[in-house]
Formats: structure tokens, C-alpha cells, sequence
């Protein structure tokens, strides 16, 4: 049995929009990804077999987890028959808006045909990874990016500075169905209505301008901040006191309740984390694509991964340098 041990990082939403919902029942987004030091680990084991047995010991509860699916997703695809025996460590809190699972997803996907000493098409790499969930697209790239439509449509953008922040995760838990609910937003067609959102043009103003003025010079803003804080006005609190610690600025990530705050150096940050309770407040670093990258061919021994799979070798030479 082949094994490696990789890492599944955490994202935040450094801006979040929702424009109206769509006739497939969805709802229209626009957001902007950030990849943060917080991450997961994820220990895989691998062997091909006659009949496919897949395995998960996990240090906390999930019902749900990705990480079966996408690894029989993989399996099928590649149309292998093997016994797959997960870890998984979980430092991101569950159900935080912090992408934990979907990192999860995007980690076997990355892993498991390397292992499998297989590959796997861009195309098909994505596609697989919008089936699990609207997230995991983005972790197949990290660093600092866009997402439109449900989210899994994703473009980079120029990677921000290693910034330093800190996110609280209080425990509380917010439905992401309600939440959308309570936003009320009506039933268009994106492709005809987009144009006169004035949704729209705030968040592209955002996108355009945060490579050249920095997060803490921009109103970013997480549209289901105002419905899920008249929920559980214990998030706002959170929020108004990383603002007093020095925070600019803090926000709600996803849907909640993870709340984060920006800082100017990790030593802020590290204060404000002995403000709140033990356990729930953890200073972070943002990770740029080239450091996600890196860390994932360190990860796989330098072995062929999904951003080199296709080019010339001269550009597979200078992945993740």
C-alpha cells in the first residue's frame, strides 16, 4: 500500500454577492476566494484490489463526508478497483463557511490518481469537483480568486500579500437553505438581468480594484451578513469587537459563522486571539496560489499534479517554484 499525508486548507470569502435565483433552482453569486494557513490533514492509503473498499477514520463527526464521494468519484472515473483507508485530522471547524469539506474533496481529487500513478484531464478534474459541491473547484487552485455563478466557476486573480488574520468560530450554526431563503432574492435569468444589478457593479468594482488598493481600503461586504445576524446577533458582536482589537476589516465568510477580521501583522492577530475564548479564535496567514501550489507538489514528492497536466515541460518545470 502507497500512503502520503497532504494538506486541505481552509478559504475565506473576502467578498460575497447574491444576485437573485436562478431557474435551476440556485442562486447566482459572485465572490471572491481567498485560501488561508488553517488547514486539515489528510493521511491517504492506496492499493489496487479486486473489489473497491474505501475507509475513513476521522477526528471528528461529519454524516456527510466528501471525502468517500470524491474518492469513489476518482475510482470510476479512472476505472480502478482498489482499497482507499482515509484520516482525516480536522483543524477547520466544521460548518463555519470555512470550505472544510470541500477542501476535503478537492484533496482526494488532487491525491488519489497520483497514488493511482493515474491522470486526469483538466476537464474532467472540474467537472468531477463542481458534482461534489460549489466550492471544491476553487481548492483545486487556490490562492486568490473569483467565483461566479454558483461559486464553481472560477477565475484567478493577482494573489494577495501573505496578510495576516485572524477567524473566530463560535460554534453557532447557520442554515445555508434558510439563510438564502431569508435573503428573498427574486427569480430572474442571470443572462438577462445581470446587467442592470446594481449588485453587480459593486462587486466588479471590488474584484478590479483589490489587487491595487489592498481589502481594508474597500467596502467588501457578505450580503448574508444582514439576515444572519438579525438570527444570531452574537456574530455581529464578534465582528464590532475584531473592529475595536484593530480588525479592518472583519467579516462573516460563506454563509456563517465563521467571522474573520484582517490584521496588520501576525502579532495583532495573535493578540486579539487571547480576547476571545479558548479554542475558537485562530490566527492565520493568507495563501497565495504559488504557495498552495508548492505545498501540494512538496506533499506529493513533485509528482504530476492537475496545474501541470497538459503543459510543455517547460512551464511544468516552473509549477509552484
Amino acid at each position: 500500500m502507497v500512503q502520503v499525508t497532504v494538506p486541505s486548507f481552509a478559504k475565506l470569502n473576502l467578498d460575497l454577492r447574491v444576485l437573485c435565483k436562478r431557474p435551476d433552482g440556485y442562486h447566482e453569486l459572485r465572490t471572491i476566494f481567498q485560501t488561508i494557513s488553517l488547514a486539515d490533514r489528510l493521511t491517504i492509503g492506496f492499493e489496487c484490489a479486486k473489489r473497491t473498499e474505501i475507509e475513513l477514520a476521522c477526528s471528528a463527526d461529519i454524516p456527510d463526508n466528501l471525502v468517500i464521494r470524491a474518492a469513489q468519484c476518482v475510482l470510476d472515473h479512472l476505472k480502478l478497483t482498489a482499497r482507499v483507508h482515509f484520516r482525516l485530522d480536522k483543524r477547520i471547524p466544521l460548518g463555519a463557511g470555512l470550505g472544510g469539506g470541500s477542501s476535503n474533496a478537492a484533496a482526494v481529487l488532487l491525491a488519489l490518481p497520483v497514488l493511482a500513478d493515474s491522470q486526469i484531464d483538466r476537464q474532467n478534474w472540474v467537472r468531477m469537483a463542481e458534482s461534489l459541491g460549489s466550492d471544491v473547484p476553487f481548492f483545486l487552485q487556490g490562492g486568490t480568486a473569483v467565483g461566479l455563478g454558483r461559486g464553481s466557476e472560477v477565475y484567478p486573480l493577482p494573489d494577495q500579500p501573505a496578510r495576516s488574520a485572524l477567524v473566530v468560530a463560535s460554534g453557532i450554526h447557520v442554515s445555508t437553505a434558510e439563510a438564502y431563503a431569508a435573503l428573498k432574492r427574486p427569480l430572474a435569468d442571470p443572462l438577462t438581468s445581470l446587467a442592470q444589478s446594481p449588485i453587480l457593479g459593486e462587486f466588479q468594482t471590488i474584484a478590479w480594484s483589490l489587487h491595487a488598493s489592498g481589502p481594508e481600503q474597500l467596502p467588501l461586504k457578505n450580503d448574508f451578513e444582514q439576515v444572519v445576524f438579525q438570527i444570531h446577533p452574537e456574530l455581529s458582536a464578534i465582528v464590532q469587537k475584531l473592529r475595536k482589537l484593530g480588525a479592518n476589516p472583519a467579516l462573516m465568510t460563506g454563509s456563517g459563522s465563521a467571522i474573520f477580521g484582517l490584521f496588520a501583522d501576525s502579532d495583532q492577530a495573535r493578540a486579539a486571539a487571547d480576547q476571545f475564548s479558548p479554542g475558537t479564535a485562530f490566527p492565520v496567514r493568507f495563501l497565495s496560489r504559488r504557495r498552495y501550489q508548492r505545498a501540494w507538489k512538496l506533499a506529493l514528492n513533485g509528482k504530476i499534479t492537475l496545474w501541470e497536466a497538459g503543459l510543455p515541460p517547460s512551464l511544468n518545470q516552473n509549477v509552484g517554484s
